[in-house]
């Protein structure tokens, strides 16, 4: 069966879905398959409760006439979601980056949406199944849609680019994260900038920081470029009027002198470039400078991203859903430079860095010395290999949330960062 077909009944459907815990009846089921399981099992199971039709990519499995079968389920899905793409036309800006994607996803569809009829990532749905399940949720309503790209090895963002088709890219930062699939910084390079390469190839546009010096050697080619930052050069020229313990800015268009204001939620000062890229995004799609900083305003951060939470005499800075050696220290950084009392750091261990994670937990463990923290607890086998007699070192979370029960911190400002793998919010919990 073509995917024209298929792309026919999707239409005629509720939607699709691809786990038979999670069956609407009246979708139709993708029977994926993973390193632990195999949709094609699970297809009578999505018939039997409500699914209209079940898409697999092993014969033996098709019981009826309601069983479409491919070539390769996950590709038949990915051509669906293009062809749903296409059939709409719906504009769409592509975000990547190493550190602040979701971040500047939400950014802008909260600034975006003060306008117009604004479809946006859900969660993190940023992957080879995330991105064309995230497309599939597209309606005639909507106006403009922001789709995250996520990678973790070269090729990856190219892929998700052939799916979504963007008209617009913007890359947040370029970092250190997964370097281990990436080989380095200068795969990590080449890698985000796969979405230019699309956006260079098909005549779109692109937002990008005119202080990230890296995004230069991806902007070769590209006509529409609209730039954002504190240089004087940038087409919309921004600074920090406060930070302690929220961002605040001003920012003004380069062809006008006249400044305007945005307080945000987010703490940070790295967090000055998302919230820019905001700004330039709001005004290229028409935005006046009251929407768009209603939009910032309205944007609050959760699920361990960057969060700001009060528990009793404490302050807690939660941003404990991912780290990599770039957002480790922009992080541990900013904290030194806030006049917050009695600081203290629970850093966890940094994920997939393969061959460089030794040198880069070494060099996280240098910095926090160089800086003069005192209170400080490292989390994850990766610190604890390092330990020394000025910090504390802990194998896992578990064992520090223990010692926090025991002795609980007063009047304290802490910092969580560290890979979700750590699940430091667990600590957060007993405080």
């Amino acid at each position: 069966m073509n995917s024209s077909h298929i792309y026919t009944l999707f239409l005629a459907s509720i939607g699709v879905c691809t786990d038979t815990r999670k069956i609407t009846p009246g979708s139709i089921f993708f029977a994926l398959k993973g390193d632990n399981f195999n949709g094609n099992a699970f297809a009578a199971k999505a018939i039997e409760q409500g699914c209209s039709y079940a898409v697999i990519d092993e014969p033996e499995f098709a019981k009826g006439d309601n069983y479409i079968v491919v070539e390769d389920v996950l590709t038949a899905l990915q051509n669906l979601a293009t062809e749903h793409r296409r059939a709409l036309k719906t504009p769409i800006i592509g975000v990547t980056g190493s550190n602040g994607k979701t971040t500047t996803k939400e950014l802008l569809r909260s600034v975006l949406s003060q306008k117009l009829e604004t479809y946006a990532t859900i969660g993190n749905l940023n992957n080879q199944i995330g991105v064309p399940l995230t497309l599939l949720g597209l309606t005639p309503k909507h106006q403009i849609a922001i789709i995250e790209m996520g990678a973790s090895k070269p090729g990856d963002i190219k892929e998700l680019a052939d799916i979504a088709e963007p008209d617009f890219g913007l890359i947040t930062s370029i970092g250190k994260a997964h370097l281990e699939g990436m080989g380095g910084i200068d795969g990590v390079v080449k890698t985000k900038g796969e979405l230019f390469d699309f956006i260079r190839n098909n005549k779109g546009g692109v937002f990008v920081d005119s202080s990230n010096d890296m995004l230069k050697t991806v902007l070769a080619g590209i006509d529409r470029i609209v730039t954002y930052g504190e240089s004087e050069q940038s087409n919309y020229i921004g600074e920090i009027t406060a930070s302690e313990p929220f961002l605040s800015i001003k920012w003004r268009s380069s062809y006008s002198p006249q400044w305007h204001t945005a307080e945000s939620n987010l703490t940070g000062d790295y967090n000055f470039s998302n919230i820019m890229s905001a700004v330039a995004v709001g005004n290229h799609f028409g935005l006046s400078p009251q929407e768009i900083a209603a939009g910032i305003a309205a944007y609050t951060p959760d699920n361990n991203r960057a969060q700001f939470v009060k528990k009793g005499t404490n302050t807690l800075i939660l941003d404990a859903y991912n780290a990599n050696p770039t957002s480790m220290e922009a992080s541990i950084r900013n904290f030194y430079q806030q006049d917050f009392p009695n600081k203290t750091l629970v850093l966890g261990e940094m994920m997939e860095l393969g061959s460089f994670s030794d040198t880069e937990h070494r060099h996280i463990l240098a910095l926090v010395q160089s800086l003069g923290f005192t209170y400080v607890h490292f989390v994850g086998n990766q610190f604890y290999s390092l330990k020394n007699g000025t910090f504390h070192f802990w194998e896992n979370a578990s064992l520090l949330a223990d010692y926090f029960k025991e002795n609980k911190p007063q009047n304290s400002t802490i910092l969580f960062k560290g890979s979700r793998k750590n699940r430091l919010e667990s600590v957060a919990e007993v405080i």
